[in-house]
């Protein structure tokens, strides 16, 4: 019996696709355990993570196939959920959320890193 492929994701990638998570959860009302469980999701757990997903392929300019590796899809199920979220796009509130997680994450990352002492 063939396992299920896994392909290695860095400790960075991790904690950026959490922060989408987390972000969309907090905008959302989903919660960040759901959205990340395997399986069959409720409707709203589903979308938040494909949200989630969009806004990491975006904010962090990830290919398709490196947000499937971070998330444990195959790069068709995260296109699939990118389309949706870009069809939802038409709608302004979807487009003003999408907005201001992207700017969020961008004001995150685009100052200088702070390296804790030690």
């Amino acid at each position: 019996m063939l396992e299920d492929y896994r392909a290695p994701v860095g400790e960075e990638d991790r904690t950026k696709a959490g922060l989408a998570v987390h972000l969309v959860a907090a905008r959302t009302g989903a919660l960040p355990d759901r959205m990340t469980a395997r399986g069959r999701l409720d409707p709203l757990s589903s979308r938040a993570r494909w949200l989630a997903m969009y806004l990491s392929h975006i904010a962090f300019g990830w290919t398709l196939e490196r947000v499937g590796h971070v998330f444990g899809m195959n790069r068709t199920t995260v296109s699939a959920a990118c389309r949706w979220v870009e069809d939802e796009r038409d709608s302004r509130a979807i487009d003003d959320l999408l907005e201001q997680l992207e700017a969020c994450i961008a004001g995150l990352y685009d100052a200088p890193r702070w390296e804790m002492p030690q």
